[in-house]
């Protein structure tokens, strides 16, 4: 690694940290009895609040509500498993939408393909098998599931649900692409995209949520986790990702979203008394390798583009001067 990659690096992992921390303060909230749906409604408003005199680029935030039920169900290791899912959804949706160009003789585009199907299959092991627990926390997990099914099947619907904050995000990476193409005031776009998740996630929290008392604030980890969220896992990870990705590229930033899992485990441990279950790790190993495999992939496929490129700019430098050598002859 060269010296110019080392504050990336360490950028990176910070903003895995925060991202790792999210998940387990959120599942904390939770176990506090503080509603889901009110937690994202806060948090969001927040975070426009703070980002309104920057207008920083956000990510997507509307896929927030099945990401904190899926959270609420099952894990946060398993909800930071599925977060790598993201890359292997974007290509499938994109060449449904005719985004991407499919050359099925080239190893990139097998590379993609066989890293979509190594992650799903990868997903469907974390969601189906639980397995024994191969690392018991030292205290235990309190659960707030409100739902009177078994911990199996909340395990499994949790996971599903993670699922589906993926492939929400992944169609939200393909939208944006469309429209950045015909407006490109990227930050002025999200902006608002983010203003209007928040009226959103408020008209559905004040459908689900018919206790008043559960918009009251009060002093405990509900008021850490909306302060967290909305400066930390929002504000500060992003423009952590943002600028690493201006420092060593896009690929270089996305090889970190792996290890992302290895510090929620940690940090669930820690602070939830959260088990690690043996489907977890098999799931979790295979999901890595699928999103490694999409991509390797892609920036094997954006290399030969580069070289595809200067080529094509090599011979309209020299097509004049064999052209005026032919006329002096």
């Amino acid at each position: 690694m060269g010296n110019k990659k080392i504050a990336p690096f360490v950028g990176m992992v910070m903003a895995m940290v925060l991202q790792s921390g999210s998940m387990v303060v959120i599942k904390a909230a939770m176990n506090d009895d503080f509603n889901k749906y009110v937690l994202i409604v806060y948090s969001l408003a927040l975070s426009t609040l703070l980002l309104l005199p920057f207008l920083f680029l956000l990510p997507r935030s509307s896929g927030q509500i099945f990401a904190y039920v899926g959270i609420d169900l099952s894990s946060p290791t398993l909800a930071s498993a599925m977060l790598n899912l993201i890359p292997a959804l974007t290509f499938v949706l994109a060449l449904l939408f005719r985004m991407e160009k499919v050359e099925w003789g080239h190893f990139s585009t097998q590379a993609k393909v066989l890293g979509t199907v190594v992650s799903t299959g990868g997903a469907f092991v974390v969601i189906l098998y639980k397995g024994p627990p191969i690392f018991k926390a030292p205290i235990s997990s309190v659960s707030s599931i409100p739902l009177s099914f078994s911990p199996h099947f909340n395990w499994i619907l949790g996971g599903f649900f993670c699922v589906a904050d993926s492939l929400v995000a992944s169609v939200w990476y393909i939208y944006q692409a469309s429209v950045i193409r015909n407006y490109p005031a990227v930050m002025v776009t999200v902006f608002f995209q983010l203003l209007f998740s928040t009226i959103q996630c408020s008209i559905f929290a004040l459908i689900a949520v018919r206790d008043q008392s559960a918009w009251q604030l009060n002093l405990d980890t509900g008021l850490i986790a909306i302060f967290y969220q909305a400066i930390a896992a929002t504000t500060l990870r992003y423009l952590l990702c943002t600028w690493s990705v201006q420092k060593a590229g896009p690929f270089f930033c996305s090889m970190f979203k792996p290890i992302s899992i290895i510090f929620t485990v940690i940090m669930g441990a820690l602070f939830l008394g959260d088990d690690f279950y043996l489907g977890s790790l098999i799931g979790a190993v295979i999901i890595v390798v699928g999103f490694y495999g999409v991509m390797w992939g892609k920036a094997t496929e954006e290399k030969c583009m580069i070289i595809d490129e200067e080529r094509l700019q090599s011979t309209c430098q020299n097509a004049p001067l064999l052209h005026d050598k032919h006329l002096t002859i």
